[in-house]
């Protein structure tokens, strides 16, 4: 259980999918996003997050996400439930396939649950719907970058109302209609595969239909932006359980086999949106050979919250409850993650508390003074690399070294000053132009040409004369050993911090003046240069602390 009293759940979103088919056509809409009911609506959170359902009835095409348009972080689950009726040639009424399910009454249709041998089949009760219906799980294209989407319209934080495109349907905007024809599209598209690209800008009001979609005026323009890259395809719980510790915390879906929750496996940060849930939703041979008439639907229950909050009934122990921890944490401790280890993420308390041997990189942790640190890598011999988490603000690279001398003086608790080991006082930096950096993956991400000063410029103890206990901002050699899966700074959003921070690199000239440049992150994460001069920018103090061994 949470050393604190957390929040209940603030908003709860839901949607629907409904595929309908009489005598060979067929017609596929989406409601979505909704209150699941009165007492949630009691106590409604301003989550910035938004699930889009893009569907196109005569492709299959069916793209399920959430986008994270707001300022903080937001923690996703999903949950599917399915229902299919039947009616004969001759015969008056539709029957259901599940003798308890009412097509009226999404509360009785049957939980999506995955077999541990595939996402794809389904066991239990719902494995009558095999036969009928295929789900496709996930995105991947052999080649192909992640796909693009237009960022949804609709700010209004409590709105339950999602983007739905194409064939899709609001549950609000389509009245709650059954009937898999009603419209109730609220996002511009078609719904068709890759129907977004790179570049594309979309206005309110313009386009073919010239229709003012939900949640901004007209005018209002948005222009396309790319999903995160799987880190690897959803996976079931038992398989997340058996992955390395350092692994388990990415941009990845993993479904409970036992709850049918899908849970979206990091927090999703300001201005993302995860990878496809689904794909597809393609019906099979035998549904097609039914002879008469069917009627075929998806439910998703989707909940969104920050991540001082809790989902409605959450699972405090178990894989569950460790995979929740292990994404407010933002690493699972190789421990297991038990409380009594290491406190949660966002818990305030003394350094003698944790035990730094535990943890994985990129790891979130407070000390008693409420400043949040990431922990970023195992030194060895008891010592560890932490940074703390948010930039210090307006800090220009020239008064750099001045505003680390104040805070670590000034705002490090004695008890964390106490571990803090000797680096040099006097860094050989190195410069690099903009222009000479190369890199590896996405641009700004990984620099893969780094050579003399710049690439020995990792910080390391320097005991004696020429070192002493200090505060220091990280090299570019530095970002780029600790950036990657499994390191402390796994992805661009992370390294970002919502501000851009100093390296202590240089770019260009070491000649002081006001054309002197100076390695950077920015806010996208990006390594990047900017004159010395800026003051927009922030610090990012980082230390190196020995706990000793027990």
């Amino acid at each position: 259980m949470h050393v604190k009293n957390k929040r209940k759940l603030g908003i709860a979103l839901v949607l629907f999918t409904l595929l309908l088919l009489i005598a060979g056509t067929f017609a596929f809409t989406a409601f979505n996003q909704r209150a699941i009911n009165d007492r949630l609506r009691d106590n409604l959170g301003e989550v910035g997050g938004r699930v889009h359902d893009y569907y196109n009835r005569d492709t299959e095409n069916k793209d399920v996400f959430v986008e994270n348009y707001g300022e903080e972080p937001i923690m996703a689950r999903v949950l599917l439930s399915e229902f299919m009726a039947i009616r004969a040639r001759g015969e008056e009424n539709f029957n259901s396939i599940v003798p308890t399910a009412v097509r009226e009454s999404v509360e009785t249709w049957t939980t999506y649950i995955p077999s541990t041998e595939s996402l794809s089949i389904r066991t239990g009760e719902s494995a009558v719907f095999n036969q009928y219906a295929n789900l496709t799980f996930g995105w991947t294209r052999q080649g192909e970058h992640a796909p693009w989407y237009l960022p949804t319209f609709n700010h209004v934080e409590n709105d339950l109302m999602t983007a739905a495109a194409g064939h899709a349907r609001d549950y609000i905007a389509g009245t709650g209609a059954t009937d898999g024809e009603t419209d109730g599209a609220t996002h511009p598209g078609t719904g068709e595969d890759a129907y977004w690209q790179e570049g594309e800008s979309y206005t309110n009001g313009q386009g073919p239909t010239s229709t003012v979609w939900p949640g901004a005026p007209d005018g209002t323009e948005r222009t396309t932006a790319q999903h995160l890259s799987q880190d690897r395809a959803p996976i079931d719980l038992e398989e997340w359980a058996a992955l390395p510790n350092e692994e388990k915390i990415g941009d990845f879906w993993v479904i409970d086999h036992e709850t049918g929750w899908a849970y979206w496996a990091s927090q999703l940060q300001e201005g993302e949106s995860s990878s496809y849930l689904l794909d597809a939703a393609e019906m099979t041979e035998a549904a097609h050979d039914i002879r008469g008439s069917y009627y075929y639907a998806i439910h998703v229950d989707s909940q969104l919250i920050t991540p001082d909050r809790d989902f409605e009934n959450e699972p405090e122990s178990g894989e569950v409850g460790r995979l929740l921890r292990g994404i407010r944490n933002n690493a699972v401790d190789d421990n297991g993650g038990l409380p009594a280890e290491n406190p949660d993420a966002d818990e305030p308390s003394p350094i003698s508390a944790f035990n730094f041997e535990s943890m994985n990189p990129g790891r979130l942790f407070t000390t008693s003074d409420g400043q949040q640190f990431r922990y970023l890598e195992d030194m060895g011999e008891g010592n560890h690399l932490i940074i703390r988490n948010s930039p210090m603000t307006n800090v220009s690279h020239i008064n750099l070294n001045g505003q680390l001398n104040t805070w670590f003086a000034e705002e490090v608790t004695e008890d964390l000053k106490a571990m803090v080991q000797p680096v040099s006082n006097n860094f050989t930096v190195g410069v690099v132009a903009r222009a000479a950096l190369t890199f590896e993956g996405e641009q700004g991400w990984l620099p893969n040409n780094l050579t003399g000063d710049v690439a020995a410029d990792e910080t390391r103890i320097v005991q004696g004369a020429g070192g002493s206990p200090q505060a220091f901002v990280l090299s570019l050699a530095d970002v780029t050993r600790l950036s990657g899966t499994g390191r402390g700074f796994a992805n661009l959003a992370q390294r970002g911090a919502g501000q851009g921070w100093w390296l202590r690199t240089r770019s260009d000239s070491q000649i002081p003046g006001p054309g002197r440049f100076a390695w950077r992150i920015n806010e996208a994460g990006q390594v990047a240069a900017e004159p010395e001069s800026f003051n927009t920018h922030g610090a990012r103090p980082a230390l190196i602390i020995h706990q000793a061994k027990e």
